[in-house]
């Protein structure tokens, strides 16, 4: 729960994960001998010596085996002040936000009847401006550059990662060597893709591992036996010979518009003359 603000105008809203984290399938450490659940042990990495919490402080390593000791107070000393309020610094087209920076997804929504105009309005303006919101916000005394996009009849937000933190791509071994392209080998590719042009709907997106996980599991508890399936390496063929049959692959998937024979309206202008 808190508030966008942009200039003058401030717009009361809650905030709601995105993700459905139900989905995740999780496992817990055991003992292999008493099957109990094992707990997380804090143990000193050199000596073997189990620690208690208040015998544990934070470092930072500032060069190997070198560390400087950070007490609780030193945190306090820089610590923001958490006002649950996103500022919006300016709106920005959204190609110019890298892939790479986003993170976490949250909906927002408004907080009361006399929130949803303004956040109406604020939607509405960035659905038609083509713009995207960014700002900050502080959440457990860490300040967050975020992202606010209209989505789906309502307003998306991302926390997004620092610039600075993202590697480039020119980090990439071999990638200077990739400038440029066979030109019969690109329009044979761009001919395959076109013909295996789909809405991202009509693509499966199944997580077949989660399902066989799910299945695994419930075979487990059941007692029944778990069936393993031996994966092929797939065979590697010359690149055009591949794209040739590729082609001929995703066009015998399509299935062939039949033409309007315009039959039936003359069935159906018969029976009404008779």
């Amino acid at each position: 729960k808190g508030h966008i603000r942009f200039s003058l105008v401030t717009i009361p809203i809650r905030i709601y994960n995105a993700i459905d984290s139900t989905q995740s399938i999780r496992f817990n450490q055991l003992s292999k001998e008493t099957k109990n659940p094992v707990g997380y042990d804090k143990v000193d990495k050199v000596t073997g010596e189990k620690l208690k919490n208040e015998e544990i402080v934070k470092g930072y390593q500032y060069e190997p085996g070198q560390y400087v000791i950070i007490e609780q107070e030193d945190f306090e000393k820089i610590k923001l002040k958490s006002t649950k309020v996103i500022e919006i610094e300016g709106f920005v087209d959204a190609d110019e936000i890298h892939p790479t920076l986003y993170d976490a997804p949250y909906f927002i929504g408004p907080d009361g009847d006399v929130a949803a105009k303004t956040y109406a309005l604020l939607m509405h303006t960035l659905k038609e401006s083509g713009k995207t919101g960014v700002g900050k916000v502080v959440l457990r005394d860490k300040e967050n550059v975020v992202l606010l996009t209209p989505n789906d009849g309502g307003l998306m937000l991302y926390k997004l990662r620092n610039p600075d933190e993202v590697r480039s791509m020119k980090d990439v071994p071999k990638i200077d060597e990739v400038d440029t392209a066979d030109k019969e080998q690109l329009k044979m590719a761009k001919t395959l893709v076109d013909t295996m042009a789909k809405k991202f709907e009509d693509i499966d997106t199944t997580d077949h591992y989660k399902e066989a996980l799910r299945e695994m599991i419930d075979a487990k508890i059941e007692g029944k036996e778990v069936v393993t399936v031996s994966e092929e390496e797939p065979e590697v063929v010359d690149i055009m010979t591949a794209l040739k049959e590729s082609i001929d692959q995703a066009k015998s998937k399509k299935k062939p518009m039949k033409k309007a024979t315009g039959k039936k309206k003359e069935e159906k202008s018969k029976k009404k003359a008779s």
